[in-house]
């Protein structure tokens, strides 16, 4: 069977009702084609009124939005990984909020690809906040943890 063949079972196969279809030649070709079945949802449109339209002045509250604060110092992943807080599940934790830590020491482990890379401290200071769980997927640039 040559490219033209099955580019026009493909669209003879687009063009009917049929959902699937699996074909065998006795040279040992087979071609197995499936169309998109998902239902897509019909959502009725509802027209708007042209008059007496009123307009609400909306605020939004950002109180609860956490902003860095300018003394305070964010350790971020260098990489894609796994975070751990300590070495083992058994063992204490690097690091726990109100450790003072110094620059170069270690506070957490990122796995990535099977390798355990120790994360150090680019700061010195407290530990105001971990910003992740034990066991966490983490992106390239998340926070790890807050030092005042």
């Amino acid at each position: 069977m040559n490219y033209e063949d099955i580019k026009k079972l493909i669209e003879d196969m687009g063009n009917s009702k049929i959902d699937a279809l699996d074909i065998e030649f006795p040279d040992g070709v087979k071609i197995s084609m499936k169309k998109n079945t998902a239902p897509v949802a019909q959502v009725p449109v509802v027209p708007m009124p042209k008059e007496n339209v009123q307009v609400q002045n909306v605020q939004i509250d950002t109180t609860s939005v956490k902003e860095e604060k300018k003394d305070e110092k964010v350790i971020k992943s260098p990489m894609v990984g796994t975070f751990y807080a300590s070495n083992s599940p058994k063992e204490e934790p690097f690091v726990k909020v109100g450790d003072k830590v110094k620059k170069g020491q270690v506070v957490c482990i990122i796995e990535a690809m099977k390798l355990m890379n120790e994360i150090e401290s680019e700061y010195d200071g407290e530990i105001a906040e971990i910003c992740v769980s034990n066991e966490e997927m983490v992106e390239y640039g998340t926070p790890l943890f807050k030092l005042k």
